[in-house]
């Protein structure tokens, strides 16, 4: 059984633009953010999808913040910090959320996931009493796989169900079959009463049935279906004549 309005647990998000210190600064100065006031969740499955600058990875990671999860990534109670590099715009957001908490959740972001397996190789060195973290993950430690295949064991093993996952370009190490595998895992966790926010550049990653697409742009963000997207459009037209797009751009 999927989560519903009633009892998603990130039901909107509010951007107060109005306490903004400056709208010519970094990350006010961000299309989405100098025009965005308000952004519905859907209860399973939201993307954050648009062109490089959008602000699509700014807006997650405030989301993420905001929700409790640690900057670099990792569950709730991951606290570490390799470089204080997160914006403040987590500080001007609120988010309105279900009746509901999440049981389980993970922020998983591509360019900070290294740091995350960092941590838990430091945390696993340390003597304690119980499982190692790395066994939640699938029990290899996670730099001694390919970026893929870590990747991977996080999604098949560390996600439980009942949570709040927060994904930023999730394709960033996946093949696209591993992608197709990646939207098999939503579906069985869709059922088990999650929840996902996802940015991504990825056609495949967008096309989960019935989700809400928001296409970011420096006009503010339009809920498209993934057929309207300029991804799916690119990639549609490179596909269906490669050849004449591919003379374009080595000879123009």
């Amino acid at each position: 059984m999927s989560l519903t309005e009633n009892n998603q647990y990130i039901r909107n998000v509010y951007v107060n633009r109005s306490k903004f210190p400056s709208f010519d600064q970094y990350p006010f100065n961000l299309p989405i953010i100098k025009s965005c006031t308000e952004l519905p969740m859907h209860p399973n499955v939201t993307y954050l999808v648009g062109e490089n600058g959008m602000g699509k990875s700014t807006l997650l990671e405030a989301i993420a913040i905001a929700a409790g999860f640690n900057a670099e990534g990792g569950s709730f109670n991951f606290q570490f910090s390799t470089f204080d590099s997160h914006s403040a715009l987590d500080q001007y957001i609120r988010l309105i959320k279900g009746i509901n908490k999440p049981k389980d959740g993970f922020f998983l972001r591509a360019e900070t996931f290294y740091n995350v397996a960092s941590n838990i190789e430091s945390l696993d060195s340390e003597p304690m009493a119980g499982p190692k973290v790395k066994d939640s993950f699938g029990g290899a430690s996670l730099h001694e796989q390919s970026h893929g295949e870590s990747f991977f064991s996080t999604f098949s093993h560390r996600f439980r169900g009942n949570g709040l996952y927060i994904l930023d370009e999730p394709e960033a190490a996946l093949s696209p079959l591993r992608q197709m595998s990646l939207l098999s895992i939503m579906h069985e966790l869709v059922a088990k009463d999650s929840q996902f926010i996802i940015a991504t550049h990825s056609p495949i990653m967008m096309a989960y049935p019935k989700a809400t697409i928001y296409e970011l742009s420096e006009f503010g963000a339009n809920d498209v279906s993934l057929e309207e997207t300029n991804h799916y459009s690119l990639m549609k037209q490179f596909f269906t004549d490669r050849d004449r797009l591919i003379h374009h751009l080595l000879n123009d």
